[in-house]
């Protein structure tokens, strides 16, 4: 695993995309969101039942600081879920220390927990992360995580609920 301990600019971008080398992605799409389980809502509705910095990260892209947030040091068992919809994403179990100050996880939960969509945003292409049900951006995935599956998925604390488990 690469250990990755550069001050992150714009979103968790990783040292990858400063280094100028260039890696083969291993990211695969989750499998197909069943319609009826899909989450719509207007952006006043959003408004209304997120926080504003949930607002902000979920509906508008946005990125917490690093080192900043709640669930990076959070070693409970448990999962996490989505601050939209409540979907569970990841378990506990598959987080890891990134060193990278966001909450790193391995894996989603569940191949249809998670979709993977790419962002071209601050003149750089990432893989974005976002809840396959509520389509809320949660971080984005990167291909320098641990085994088994070697990828890194680097997510905001404010796009997720942690649910404690005994």
């Amino acid at each position: 695993m690469k250990t990755n301990h550069i001050l992150c600019l714009f979103s968790c971008a990783s040292v990858i995309a400063f280094s100028g080398v260039t890696h083969a992605r291993t990211v695969q799409a989750a499998a197909p969101v069943n319609m009826s389980d899909k989450i719509e809502k207007t952006d006043d509705e959003w408004q209304k039942t997120l926080t504003p910095e949930q607002y902000r990260v979920l509906r508008k892209k946005g990125t917490e600081r690093p080192f900043t947030n709640e669930c990076a040091n959070n070693h409970e068992h448990g999962f996490y879920k989505c601050a939209g919809c409540g979907k569970e994403l990841f378990a506990s179990d598959t987080k890891f220390e990134s060193g990278t100050g966001w909450p790193s996880f391995y894996q989603p939960i569940a191949k249809d927990a998670v979709r993977v969509e790419h962002d071209r945003s601050f003149f750089m292409t990432r893989d974005e992360v976002v809840c396959a049900r509520c389509g809320g951006h949660l971080g984005h995935v990167f291909d320098d995580g641990p085994k088994p599956t070697g990828l890194r998925y680097c997510m905001n604390s404010a796009a997720m609920k942690f649910e404690k488990q005994p």
